[in-house]
């Protein structure tokens, strides 16, 4: 039987679990678990070429570079070789300079984040002279707050494409400093940590089923962003913690992509569909089957001092079906989140530092890709130039500042493609509010021409002339996507219907009543290009960013090895790809070429 921690290790999502739970054979199958596995997949993998021999003469000894920076010449293919290799012999973790490069082993391997090895590399005099991992990076932060390194407060930042391994990252940097900052010779000091440990760590576990799903890339996709602060006392003691949320597909609830599925939460909690839908679903809602009817069927005019009834069309009332299902979910689980803060959030007396962890959503290029891919996308790309700015452009400015001798190297600058999505005063954001603005339907091939017209000066977009499906192209640093502009911009608008308002708020159901009892549409009191989605994802973020900015950061890049999830299997091009995309080759270079000492 696999253990829990065993289960997030393999990337199964708890819709697995849960169906599979009595069908062990069945699991195996699904997840591709094979114990012969090794000797049919090792032959998959390429063997190490001829160029690897100009800089390791004897590849026998290719998994021993643990650091990147030792490998002469650095190149994409030396540095493939290099993580294939460590791959091969089970080895996972690779120091990149100033990042970490954490390959998913997409297999359990439980004494690689025990308690003896946490204590392991918490009580190092040295931790970095040991092998990589990433208990490294957490007590390189951990140290730095202890010595009040400035800026004192740390940020985590796991990035990495979808299936990567992001959340398994954050929940072992969580467990980590649950587990080292829980020491105190006081018991009731003790008692309480511990306490605010489990906490911590069991939001994880509520959070994942309601914001996470199997999609085409991934079996535990998380569909929100978060930043967890993980709240230290002055004697760095974990005192509590907060979450902050990002972008929830609530889209997801109402309509997947095919072959995907809904969040887990579903699968966990119905176990039977009724044979009469509406009245199951206004016996969940506890309001009347009538009433529920009429909004769904009926809309509201207002004309002059004078309500007007309105009949709704057969697409307009799967539309409001639709955006009921979204509105209570979302609604759902931003309370969900509040609840979480107000049982781990510390008194903001008792801790004075934080140590931040960011886990976002991965880079997204699917078959079809709407405004969620567009957010998505667009929150990584300002990962990306934050990393850039951070890394590659500040540590080469210092070697200059200090008067070394130095050829700067160059780097991939993704400010152009940021002022194509967010820029002012036009941008494909400035655009789609603009058209949200508007009162009347929107035209996707009118709203084309528009891009086109406005935004064809920026090199970073571009349009497929003889496509028969109004869409525009965006070459992201990790890639070209193409996005789909039908339903965009009601995607935008994201209307909220007064009547389903109403209906919540006589709602028997004590829960609901209390989610919806301050609730009013947001366009009833402000302007429409406040409270659009992109405009409220684009002020989020950028609070996002000034925590980041305002904290010391440390990189950690997760890899996918293969698009299939199996373990042991290397595929060359999928992992080369990324490390180009996310700048890991020009991050060695720089500090392989910059001096060791200062």
């Amino acid at each position: 039987m696999v253990n829990s921690d065993e289960r997030c290790l393999l990337g199964c999502g708890n819709i697995e679990l849960f169906f599979f739970y009595h069908h062990p054979a069945s699991l195996s199958k699904a997840m591709g678990l094979n114990h012969h596995v090794r000797g049919s997949q090792m032959s998959q993998s390429d063997s190490v070429d001829e160029d690897v021999q100009a800089f390791l003469p004897d590849q026998d000894q290719l998994h021993t570079y643990d650091d990147l920076t030792k490998v002469n010449p650095v190149t994409p293919t030396t540095v493939l070789k290099c993580l294939q290799a460590r791959y091969r012999m089970k080895v996972f973790y690779t120091h990149a300079g100033c990042t970490l490069v954490a390959l998913n082993p997409f297999q359990s391997i439980p004494d690689l984040y025990s308690l003896d090895v946490m204590k392991e590399y918490h009580c190092a005099p040295q931790p970095q002279e040991f092998k990589p991992h990433i208990f490294i990076v957490a007590e390189k932060a951990y140290r730095n707050v202890r010595s009040q390194l400035e800026p004192v407060d740390q940020s985590l930042v796991v990035s990495g494409e979808s299936g990567a391994g992001k959340t398994w990252t954050s929940r072992c940097l969580m467990k980590y400093y649950a587990t080292v900052a829980a020491s105190s010779s006081v018991l009731k000091s003790q008692n309480t940590v511990k306490r605010i440990e489990r906490r911590v760590l069991d939001s994880n576990s509520l959070m994942e089923p309601f914001g996470n799903a199997c999609t085409l890339r991934n079996h535990n996709s998380s569909r929100f962003g978060k930043y967890i602060q993980l709240q230290l006392d002055r004697c760095q003691l974990l005192v509590g913690a907060s979450v902050q949320t990002y972008l929830l597909e609530k889209t997801r609830v109402s309509c997947q992509p095919a072959n995907e599925r809904n969040f887990h939460i579903f699968y966990q909690v119905t176990h039977q569909a009724s044979t009469c839908f509406l009245h199951r679903a206004a016996e969940l809602l506890c309001v009347s089957a009538e009433d529920l009817q009429t909004c769904l069927r009926v809309q509201t005019l207002r004309a002059g001092k004078q309500n007007m009834l309105k009949p709704c069309s057969q697409a307009q009332c799967i539309v409001r079906r639709d955006c009921l299902a979204k509105l209570i979910y979302a609604q759902l689980f931003e309370w969900l989140v509040i609840f979480i803060n107000k049982s781990i959030c510390a008194d903001k007396f008792s801790w004075c530092n934080f140590i931040g962890v960011l886990d976002v959503y991965g880079f997204e290029c699917f078959h079809i890709n709407n405004l969620e891919q567009l957010c998505i996308n667009y929150a990584n790309e300002k990962l990306q130039q934050h990393f850039v700015a951070h890394y590659l452009k500040a540590q080469q400015e210092d070697y200059v500042s200090e008067g070394l001798e130095w050829s700067f190297i160059k780097y991939q600058d993704n400010q152009s493609c940021l002022d194509l999505i967010e820029g002012s005063p036009l941008s494909v954001f400035s655009l789609l509010n603009e058209e949200s603005r508007l009162n009347r339907d929107s035209d996707a091939r009118a709203l084309k021409v528009r891009l086109e017209k406005e935004l064809c000066g920026n090199a970073n977009i571009s349009w497929h002339k003889f496509s028969q499906v109004p869409h525009f192209t965006v070459a992201h640093y990790a890639g070209k996507v193409s996005y789909q502009l039908e339903g965009m911009v009601e995607k935008n608008k994201d209307p909220v219907p007064p009547e389903l308002i109403s209906l919540l708020q006589k709602s028997d159901n004590q829960l609901l009543q209390q989610m919806f009892s301050q609730h009013q549409t947001e366009n009833s009191t402000k302007g429409l290009s406040k409270v659009t989605v992109v405009s409220k994802f684009k002020n989020s973020l950028e609070s996002l960013m000034k925590i980041l900015h305002a904290t010391t950061p440390h990189y950690t890049r997760c890899i996918k090895p293969n698009p299939e999830c199996k373990p042991l299997m290397f595929k060359k091009q999928e992992v080369v790809v990324q490390l180009e995309a996310c700048g890991i080759v020009e991050a060695i270079h720089i500090s392989a070429a910059g001096f060791p000492v200062r």
